[in-house]
């Protein structure tokens, strides 16, 4: 008779803490690159800006396109996180909405987002998740303002999403980073016109997260 034999247990491999900082780092750089000068800049320039050399970033990420998901993917968790901190730590529901779109103008996701065209993978797993996730907070964030009578209840959240992603981009011809300093003077005179109750009736539908999609 046999006797069964426990399997080893295999010891799970991290990866070193350089190699997590190395990743972070190359992200970050090439966050701040693609919202001062696009999607097309050099990678070489990314790995020079996060101060590792050119294999550490092709050995994070293979193509470009990988390295784009993840920026893009890393931005929508940070606003996600934004929306949570905003809910969990701001009583008054109008007050956790506004602290939610001024965070999450500064992540410039209005400028990355775009970055998703036609010849990437849209429906990547990675990408879905971090989007449901982002427009679910959303949804939660201006249904509590909602719910409380503090938000006029004709604003959908396409509509919100559209105007920070309108106010959070600069002006084409202007610097960028000049431009900086009247995003978040121009978002209070938007969200200061979203408080019911409303002083007009908006023309049109409220735009739905499924339009913004194209879906």
């Amino acid at each position: 008779m046999l006797t069964a034999i426990a399997p080893v247990p295999r010891k799970v491999s991290r990866p070193r803490a350089d190699a997590v900082r190395n990743r972070e780092r190359i992200v970050t750089a090439a966050r701040e690159m693609f919202v001062e000068h696009g999607p097309d800049v050099p990678l070489d320039e990314i790995a020079r800006r996060a101060g590792v050399g050119n294999a550490t970033v092709y050995r994070n990420f293979p193509d470009r396109e990988a390295l784009v998901r993840e920026v893009v993917c890393f931005v929508m968790d940070r606003t996600a996180e934004a929306a949570e901190t905003a809910l969990a730590e701001t009583r008054d529901a109008f007050a956790a909405l506004e602290r939610f779109v001024h965070a999450s103008a500064d992540e410039r996701i209005s400028a990355l987002c775009p970055m998703i065209s036609s010849t990437f993978d849209q429906h990547h797993p990675d990408l879905e998740a971090s989007r449901e996730r982002v427009e679910q907070l959303i949804e939660e964030v201006m249904g509590r303002a909602k719910a409380a009578g503090q938000l006029r209840p004709d604003v959908g959240v396409g509509d919100l999403m559209i105007v920070v992603a309108q106010l959070s981009r600069p002006p084409a011809g202007t610097d960028c980073l000049h431009g900086d300093r009247f995003i978040h003077r121009h978002l209070q005179l938007v969200l200061d016109g979203l408080r019911a109750p409303a002083r007009s009736a908006l023309p049109g539908a409220a735009v739905t997260i499924e339009e913004l999609r194209g879906s």
